[in-house]
């Protein structure tokens, strides 16, 4: 979360132009989950390590409960087997769903996913899809960048954006549901 090179934006009713430094970091940190197309998981740290990264800012959580979240972004993504692990030995999937535990572990309103089933094969993709629906479902926004139409179309609304302008803003009729078995085109 950037200051504006002009205009305005408004989380949650506040202008973040007024925002100090600080403040601008600690919305990001509680408010605002991320998941990169390349995951950005430190490779010789564990899974375990990777998820409690965001939480290590957080001085005002105790350990007890930093452990609680830990455990249950982990349980929601399908990787509490793998806790242990370092990070450099998981495949593409199970990184990006390590990244995506990463980004719940604050349990953030927002979720930006940057091309998140772009690395990824297509029974991995959907898995991916099938995890941030579901997040969606729960209450999280999830605001997602892809060029993938197939992809694009499991949301409820998709804006397209052209030389950094939006061109059209479209509420989709008939979502696609992630289900297993369906394949990411």
């Amino acid at each position: 979360m950037d200051r504006p090179t002009s205009g305005d934006y408004l989380l949650e009713g506040k202008n973040t132009r007024d925002f100090s430094d600080n403040m601008l970091a600690e919305t990001r940190n509680s408010k605002i989950g991320f998941v990169f197309q390349t995951f950005n998981l430190l490779p010789r740290t564990s899974v375990y390590e990777n998820v409690e990264l965001p939480l290590l800012y957080n001085r005002n959580i105790s350990s007890k409960v930093n452990k609680k979240r830990i455990t249950e972004a982990l349980a929601a993504v399908g990787m509490e087997h793998r806790t242990n692990y370092l990070s450099n030995q998981l495949s593409g999937g199970e990184k990006q769903r390590v990244a995506i535990a990463r980004a719940l572990v604050t349990d953030p309103e927002i979720i930006f996913a940057d091309e998140p089933t772009g690395n990824l094969d297509s029974k991995s993709g959907i898995q991916i899809m099938q995890i941030l629906q579901k997040l969606n479902d729960e209450g999280h926004t999830i605001i997602l960048v892809t060029h993938e139409t197939f992809t694009a179309q499991h949301a409820k609304r998709i804006l397209n954006v052209k030389d950094g302008r939006i061109i059209s803003d479209d509420i989709v009729k008939d979502r696609r549901r992630a289900v297993e078995g369906e394949l990411l085109k």
